[in-house]
């Protein structure tokens, strides 16, 4: 995104909180040059699409239900911040911080998540569909009733949590694992190397687990 399109920038619909209203106006005003601080504030309900948060402080931040419609998000941190039923449709989280973030039943379809970092994340009931995960960490993410269909995996860290519910169709790539796998039965199991790639494979999508460092696949 262009330095003029940012400044020309502007939300569609403020937070209906006063102060975190306060400090976007600030920003704007001052030419939304600097990096955004809302950490903390209450930024649900807002439509902020199209804007560009390079490197911006969301921490702790309630985006519950915010508009972030092809928002950049480059090496911010958002660490903690709640984007439960957030749009992130097209939105780039690249080298963003999200550990310890709440995504329940948010929208990230086609997202660009290249070398970000989710550790912790509650992520159920979301939708990556088409989603770009690509040297990204996913460790502990709950991803049970998500939807990952046609997200493309390359070389991630994937010690994720799906369960039955969990749309894997048309998913491609690359993966560490190994995979909790929760079933209908709601009984736990570990899976990796060959049998993950096999419990993919039965739901419609192709990845390939790659072997750990030591040289053993995970079994």
């Amino acid at each position: 995104m262009s330095s003029g399109t940012r400044k020309n920038w502007a939300p569609r619909a403020f937070p209906t909180d006063p102060r975190a209203t306060t400090r976007l106006r600030e920003w704007l005003e001052s030419g939304a040059e600097g990096k955004l601080d809302v950490v903390g504030l209450d930024l649900s309900d807002a439509d902020l699409s199209g804007g560009d948060f390079s490197e911006s402080w969301f921490s702790d931040s309630n985006l519950r239900n915010a508009k972030l419609v092809g928002a950049e998000f480059y090496r911010s941190d958002a660490e903690g911040a709640d984007f439960s039923g957030a749009d992130l449709t097209q939105a780039s989280l690249v080298r963003g911080n999200f550990d310890d973030a709440v995504f329940r039943g948010a929208v990230l379809d086609g997202a660009d998540m290249v070398k970000a970092s989710f550790y912790d994340v509650d992520a159920s009931g979301a939708s990556l569909r088409g989603a770009r995960i690509m040297g990204a960490s996913l460790v502990d993410v709950d991803l049970r009733g998500a939807d990952l269909s046609h997200a493309v995996l390359r070389e991630n860290s994937f010690k994720v949590t799906v369960d039955h519910r969990t749309k894997v169709e048309g998913l491609s790539g690359t993966v560490f694992g190994p995979v909790q796998v929760i079933d209908d039965q709601a009984l736990r199991h570990e899976i990796g190397g060959t049998e993950l790639e096999r419990w993919v494979r039965e739901r419609g999508g192709s990845i390939e687990v790659l072997p750990l460092a030591d040289g053993q696949r995970e079994t």
